[in-house]
């Protein structure tokens, strides 16, 4: 991942960055940090970048020309290496609150460029001509935009995969469920009268993971009852997809994952938007009911639904291109309200206990980097959207496994967190490696603490026997996705 500073004081953000995590980052290639001086892009002979503000006040305002400028020869640069420039963050105490779901959000970015204000701010001409995102870091000023800039880079930069020495820590922390951390403990045991809980010291796994989600969940009502809130409608959202666990546990799984916006659950069933592929997920009663829970995302619903939930995410902006349909009988509605298909019938298989598979020893599986692309792209049919197999690989979710140095097939992660893509190279079939690769990504969900699952196309008996063999339970039901055009067969 690429980040692009663009600020008065450079050496600020270098210093405050290019040490600890994010310096390592920077030195093993994980990201890039560039700050781009605007300064420099002054046509001013005196390299001044600010004038006083049309109608007076206070202070003094930065103009729009160098800003520009400088944004322009960034925007350049990115095109060149063949990347894209999306999003730009403008960071200002007027902008939406920065949390840790939008880090997520960010952190899916191949480019990220931040916008450092200063002195009174920036003209708002350049602000409407380049800028993406308004974001803030807290209801309070600062001198400028520097020490935002970097809180925003550190936590999107530590999501990136490879940063964190631990791959696990970003999904422990604190905000993760909705939940703040937990207290913890190091040596000495005992310390000033005060002794480490005993249940830590007891090695029992079940008992220190059940004392820790007692904690989190008690600390988070305490010191944050927003967060709280948040945490038990997703628990309650959570409870009542329980009831038919193998039929939704993609929306479990999106809940758990903390990738899901709850639009909507009650005694109707639940409305999910998916962050990680723009799906929304949709669970109803009956036809009736669906039709009544659609409304949460149709324009003239918004009104309404603001002053039933503060956290209404405003879903009425978003364009509706992707549904996940757990009813058949919504096909028809959904089709008609979004124009719509239905894309693909298949049926959910979970993996449900807790013990890894056991993987046959010998088996050569490694993490696949771009090199590998050009050969994915050949295999690999299923999914047509163009890039996304591009996009997985970037992700850091394909693995292949090889006969020697050759790849003989591979897997990764679909975007919404199903196990999928899996492809065994025609000279390499029935050697067991389709098992053997299934096996070892279902070991690795289960060390980030997943639910393991896969989506069985209907017809896809070759699939139906694999699943059944690793001991993956299918729903009794059918799952459909509807797309805004022939993008999945």
């Amino acid at each position: 991942m690429n980040f692009h500073i663009l600020t008065l004081f450079p050496e600020m953000v270098e210093k405050g960055l290019n040490t600890s995590v994010i310096g390592k980052a920077v030195d093993k290639g994980r990201i890039t940090l560039k700050t781009h001086n605007i300064r420099d892009y002054t046509t001013d002979k005196h390299k001044k970048v600010d004038d006083y503000p049309y109608g007076g006040g206070a202070g003094m305002l930065m103009q729009a020309q160098p800003v520009f400028d400088c944004f322009s020869a960034v925007r350049e640069e990115i095109e060149k290496s063949g990347g894209k420039s999306r999003r730009v963050i403008y960071v200002t105490p007027q902008g939406k609150r920065f949390c840790q779901s939008m880090a997520e959000e960010f952190a899916q970015e191949e480019n990220l460029v931040i916008l450092c204000g200063h002195y009174e701010g920036i003209d708002e001409r350049v602000l409407e001509e380049i800028v993406t995102d308004e974001v803030s870091i807290g209801d309070y000023v600062l001198t400028g935009g520097e020490l935002p800039a970097m809180v925003i880079t550190d936590a999107v930069a530590r999501l990136v995969d490879g940063v964190l020495h631990n791959a696990e820590s970003a999904h422990t922390e604190t905000f993760y469920h909705d939940l703040l951390e937990y207290p913890q403990y190091s040596r000495p045991e005992e310390w000033k009268g005060k002794k480490v809980p005993e249940v830590l010291l007891s090695g029992d796994h079940k008992k220190i993971e059940s004392w820790r989600r007692e904690q989190a969940v008690s600390r988070t009502q305490k010191r944050r009852p927003d967060l709280y809130e948040k945490y038990e409608r997703s628990s309650r959202c959570e409870a009542y997809l329980l009831q038919n666990k193998l039929h939704h546990i993609d929306m479990l799984e999106t809940i758990r994952r903390g990738n899901a916006e709850i639009l909507y659950f009650g005694e109707e069933g639940a409305l999910l938007y998916e962050k990680n592929s723009g799906a929304y997920m949709i669970t109803a009663r009956d036809e009736e009911s669906g039709k009544r829970m659609i409304s949460h995302i149709l324009p003239e619903g918004r009104e309404r639904l603001e002053g039933v939930f503060s956290d209404f995410p405003g879903n009425s902006n978003r364009e509706v291109t992707l549904f996940v349909s757990h009813q058949e009988f919504m096909n028809d509605f959904l089709c008609r309200q979004f124009g719509l298909l239905v894309e693909m019938e298949c049926t959910q298989a979970v993996y449900t206990r807790k013990e890894p598979l056991p993987v046959k020893k010998g088996m050569d599986i490694r993490k696949l980097d771009e090199r590998f692309l050009p050969v994915l792209k050949e295999h690999y049919d299923t999914y047509v959207e163009e890039g996304y197999v591009e996009e997985r690989l970037k992700a850091g979710v394909m693995y292949g496994i090889f006969e020697r140095e050759d790849l003989a097939g591979f897997i990764g992660t679909h975007k919404e967190g199903s196990i999928g893509m899996l492809e065994i190279l025609e000279a390499y079939r029935n050697k067991g490696y389709a098992k053997a690769l299934e096996s070892f990504y279902i070991n690795l969900h289960l060390r980030n603490g997943w639910t393991p699952f896969c989506q069985i196309k209907t017809g896809n008996e070759r699939s139906f026997g694999l699943q059944k063999s690793l001991a993956l339970y299918p729903a009794k039901e059918k799952l459909y996705w509807l797309g805004a055009d022939e993008s999945l067969v």
